[in-house]
């Protein structure tokens, strides 16, 4: 990224190999909490500063991780030059987290300075995931939460993704009238069990992995 030939390399692995290019049309922009909390898919650079003049944007959550792909290594150069905080959490869209990812998640959404940006690769399942975590720390309910996770922003429950939905369906069935959702999670949470027990649906996941070849 310090050379001219090195950034354009970068844009043509976003664009070409990362699908940056169907981003640059629909970026899945979706308000969790107004003045608080936003989501979108993977930001190219001028999207970060639209969204920095627009709503005053302050830190960004990475939930696809550090990856060598020319987005994440334009994202990160765009953010820094922006001021903004960066925090990775790495989450996949295809098994529920693993405890300790998941209170690194909340532990991000705590400290990331406000208003922050959570963003995947498309914008459709961790970070709808994220968003639904954010209104259950927050004092919200599992039913809240669920609404973040829907065919309006490319969702699709019945796909692998819907493992995610099920972490959230599992603590609304089980705690949520006892504990709060980081009690449940520190406590009696089993993404194994949660993993093992979810059946995604063929045409879904077909579209999802080879369609949208989402992560």
């Amino acid at each position: 990224m310090s050379t001219r030939h090195g950034r354009a390399l970068a844009w043509i692995d976003s664009l070409l190999i990362d699908h940056a290019a169907l981003r640059l049309l629909w970026r899945n922009w979706g308000v969790v909490v107004p003045g608080v909390l936003y989501r979108c898919g993977h930001p190219t650079p001028g999207q970060l500063a639209r969204a920095h003049r627009q709503v005053g944007l302050r830190s960004v959550i990475n939930l696809r991780g550090a990856t060598r792909s020319g987005s994440d290594a334009l994202s990160r150069a765009q953010a820094a030059r922006l001021g903004l905080g960066f925090h990775d959490v790495a989450l996949s869209s295809g098994r529920a987290p693993e405890r300790e990812t998941l209170l690194r998640l909340a532990e991000a959404l705590r400290i990331a300075e406000k208003p922050a940006l959570l963003h995947c690769k498309s914008g459709a399942d961790r970070a709808a995931f994220a968003s639904a975590v954010f209104i259950l720390l927050e004092g919200g309910s599992a039913a809240d939460g669920l609404r973040q996770m829907s065919l309006r922003h490319g969702h699709l429950r019945r796909s692998r993704a819907g493992v995610l939905d099920a972490v959230l369906l599992r603590y609304q069935a089980t705690a949520e009238s006892a504990m709060p959702f980081l009690d449940w999670v520190k406590t009696s949470y089993d993404p194994a069990a949660i993993t093992a027990g979810f059946r995604a649906g063929g045409l879904s996941t077909f579209m999802q992995d080879q369609v949208l070849r989402r992560e």
